[in-house]
């Protein structure tokens, strides 16, 4: 899988969680589709799907035995270190810590590590 491929594979897992996960009605930047992603969001995306992706490869699949809770902080970290990256202030919502996290964001975060999980497989 490409860069791309991962970023978008990010992004619309991203998406499904939220759908899946947010109580009520999101926001509409949520769930924008990967054409209308803005392209620092795209690069982040792309970031943090190949940490997902080399994590599981440099365990030799191992990573898969974590928690759930652990595969969505793990997504969680690297994202804040994408906005670390990306925004030289960013806002505390961006760079909450876990347990600062809605449970809808924790939720979503953890199937994203799984749907990179299922895709590298």
């Amino acid at each position: 899988m490409t860069n791309v491929e991962g970023a978008r594979l990010f992004r619309e897992s991203w998406i499904v969680g939220v759908r899946k996960h947010f109580p009520g009605e999101p926001k509409a930047g949520y769930v924008t589709e990967w054409d209308a992603t803005p392209e620092w969001e795209r690069q982040a995306a792309g970031a943090v799907y190949e940490q997902v992706r080399q994590f599981l490869e440099v365990s030799d699949g191992h990573a898969g035995r974590l928690s759930r809770e652990q595969k969505g902080r793990f997504v969680a970290i690297a994202w804040t270190a994408q906005m670390y990256k990306h925004f030289g202030d960013p806002k505390p919502g961006y760079v909450a810590d876990w347990a600062a996290l809605p449970e809808w964001q924790r939720e979503t975060d953890a199937d994203i590590f799984e749907a990179i999980e299922d895709a590298v497989g």
